[in-house]
């Protein structure tokens, strides 16, 4: 399975179980500082050169244009949120290229705005001050689709599905809306997240590649590994 995915631990203790895969591939967590509240994004623009300028619920099309950043900063940034919010960078990269095509100024007819198309409701609840900065972006929209993969147990179509229609479309249908609109963004996303060159679970949550471990470094800190 995957190296790339990010994912809680059910494991009781004072401080936060931190995630990290290091650069053979070994996912590894261990116990540090509890992050910030996840609701309240205090990412900055990674460059000066950002300036200027759904879940857009119904997001539509939007705007196109030329992306401010270079590929390895947008990577980085989407691989940090995706590491404070457990999960899979891919996955996040699959929202982005579904909503904006990478377009950090992408504006929908629905005002939806830039990487992950966020609605000013959302934008505002999740801390996002400038939703046309790639990471204050981001941050919000990654934060909110975890907090959907959190409300659905790990089931992606209808996680997406709200991203894109809204918790309350896909409650009250019990499953993915017959919006058609909402049904080719379900597709999309998913089609570009099982393209990508990685394994993936088959739900996003609780998922785990092979059983963790405890162990006790030498200088005292714990580890938990699956490797």
């Amino acid at each position: 399975m995957m190296a790339g995915i990010w994912f809680s631990l059910p494991y009781s203790t004072c401080a936060q179980i931190v995630a990290s895969v290091g650069g053979d591939g070994k996912t590894v967590f261990v116990n540090g500082d509890s992050p910030k509240d996840r609701h309240r994004s205090t990412i900055s623009s990674p460059s000066a050169a950002l300036s200027g300028h759904t879940a857009g619920y119904g997001s539509d099309e939007a705007t196109s244009g030329s992306a401010a950043v270079s590929d390895p900063e947008l990577d980085q940034i989407v691989r940090q949120a995706a590491e404070r919010h457990d999960l899979d960078p891919a996955l996040v990269k699959a929202v982005i290229t579904t909503e904006s095509n990478w377009n950090p100024y992408a504006l929908s007819r629905k005002g939806a705005m830039g990487l992950m198309q966020l609605v000013p409701s959302t934008a505002e609840r999740f801390g996002v001050g400038d939703p046309y900065d790639p990471a204050q972006n981001i941050e919000g929209g990654t934060a909110y689709l975890k907090e959907l993969l959190d409300r659905y147990h790990g089931d992606l179509k209808r996680s997406l599905a709200a991203y894109n229609a809204g918790p309350g479309a896909v409650d009250a249908s019990g499953g993915v809306p017959w919006y058609p609109e909402t049904r080719r963004y379900v597709r999309k996303v998913t089609n570009a997240y099982f393209r990508s060159d990685v394994d993936h679970p088959s739900t996003l949550t609780g998922f785990r590649k092979k059983p963790v471990r405890r162990e006790v470094e030498a200088d005292g800190s714990v580890v938990f590994t699956n490797e």
